[in-house]
């Protein structure tokens, strides 16, 4: 295959960048800040995109950074892009002995958000050095709060996707269980809607001894927990992909008091809006039989989160192509979808595109941790790999969108 003389060109300079990625990931990983409190990066990233020459707006979606890479002819008309980079850690205590360890008491990057951005500052170093060549516009999101906190929601209702609004987004997830540099990219759903779950059973405590004068608030929750799962095996399609997981159960003070109330707290995932919808009405009719049968009172409280990640057929093509260029056909693989969830999904829902998965295993040293771990780390060879694979995304989408007429994915 004949490889794109530009996406070649931005694959060697990202490899050149590989020293500065490494730093600026371990300085992120060094500090890292939980959702809506990302005041150092963000400033960070703030001040290397002015450095660059761009204009940045800061304080979208609160700790949110934006900014648009354009070369200084072709104003409204020219096409434009969105690339999302998120920058919050979690609320966990890293056990890591390594030199770049967190220095926040309980809080690391334990999802690769550090990774992240320092590809979302690399992107920008390449895009910029050939802004006067780019047949578009490229908007560079970094976006705060993407660990549940709503991140991607907050920066849509401060404008990010207007003034311009991009024909499309585009994103990639470092993943610690994929070799090195192998790229998932496919169309349809690639990760989950996550929905959040909450129960409270109200009951009639009262003396261990005498249960027949209580409403056994525990006995009454723990026929939910069992019977929940039934929605699962007997209401869903089997062809379906559903978890609803309880993963707080909370009731009781003592060993010989039977609970007045009980609280369920859980996850629900799901992958088609039908079925979402399916569930939680189930949620709701089996939560009000079973209580009252009991004789008990409840309250349901069901949050939707972040929809089902959905990469558009025309956006994961175009990224398969840049892919190719990368990491060669023999990189690419598929996975089956994952329940995790993603808000990248709210972009992507909104204008279409696609989120790619890029593998950061050590293959010398074995799996790493997964996800979440307080012992995650990954091999950050992948950094240059992710910095050719969305500036080139960027600029092939722009190339095919500005020869077309600006149609979406």
């Amino acid at each position: 295959m004949e490889r794109d003389p530009t996406i070649a060109r931005l694959a060697a300079e990202a490899q050149e960048l590989s020293p500065q990625l490494v730093a600026w990931r371990r300085d992120f990983h060094r500090h890292p800040e939980l959702g809506f409190q990302e005041v150092r990066t963000g400033g960070i990233v703030a001040d290397h995109l002015r450095s660059l020459g761009l204009e940045v707006h800061t304080g979208v979606g609160k700790t949110g950074v934006v900014a648009l890479v354009e070369p200084s002819q072709g104003g409204e008309a020219l096409p434009t892009v969105m690339l999302r980079f998120d920058m919050d850690a979690l609320p966990i205590q890293e056990e890591n002995d390594v030199p770049y360890r967190s220095t926040v008491p309980g809080v690391m990057h334990a999802c690769g958000h550090d990774g992240h951005t320092a590809i979302g500052m690399g992107v920008a170093t390449l895009l910029a050095r050939h802004r006067e060549r780019l047949p578009g516009r490229v908007k560079l999101v970094f976006q705060p709060a993407e660990e549940g906190l709503g991140g991607a929601r907050a920066m849509i209702r401060d404008g990010v996707l207007e003034a311009p609004r991009p024909l499309a987004a585009f994103g990639l997830h470092l993943w610690s269980r994929l070799p090195l540099n192998q790229v998932v990219v496919q169309a349809g759903p690639l990760w989950a809607a996550a929905d959040q779950l909450e129960i409270v059973v109200q009951g009639k405590g009262g003396h261990g001894a005498t249960p027949h004068e209580t409403v056994d608030a525990t006995l009454v929750a723990s026929h939910l927990v069992v019977a929940l799962q039934s929605i699962v095996s007997r209401n869903v399609d089997p062809a379906e992909a559903v978890v609803i997981s309880i993963g707080a159960f909370h009731a009781g003070t003592a060993g010989n008091v039977i609970a007045e109330v009980a609280e369920l707290k859980g996850t629900v995932r799901t992958f088609e809006e039908r079925v979402r919808a399916q569930v939680q009405r189930r949620i709701q009719e089996m939560v009000q039989g079973i209580c009252q049968s009991f004789g008990a009172r409840h309250t349901v409280r069901y949050t939707q989160g972040v929809p089902a990640t959905v990469n558009s057929p025309e956006g994961a093509r175009l990224m398969e192509r840049v892919a190719q260029e990368v990491v060669g056909p023999e990189g690419i693989a598929r996975i089956r979808p994952m329940t995790v969830g993603e808000d990248m999904a709210e972009f992507l829902q909104r204008v279409g595109g696609c989120l790619i998965l890029v593998g950061a295993s050590d293959p010398e040293q074995g799996w790493h941790s997964p996800h979440h771990s307080p012992t995650f780390d990954f091999d950050e060879r992948m950094l240059p790999t992710g910095v050719a694979l969305l500036a080139g995304a960027a600029w092939r989408f722009l190339e095919e969108r500005h020869s077309q007429g600006n149609r979406s994915p």
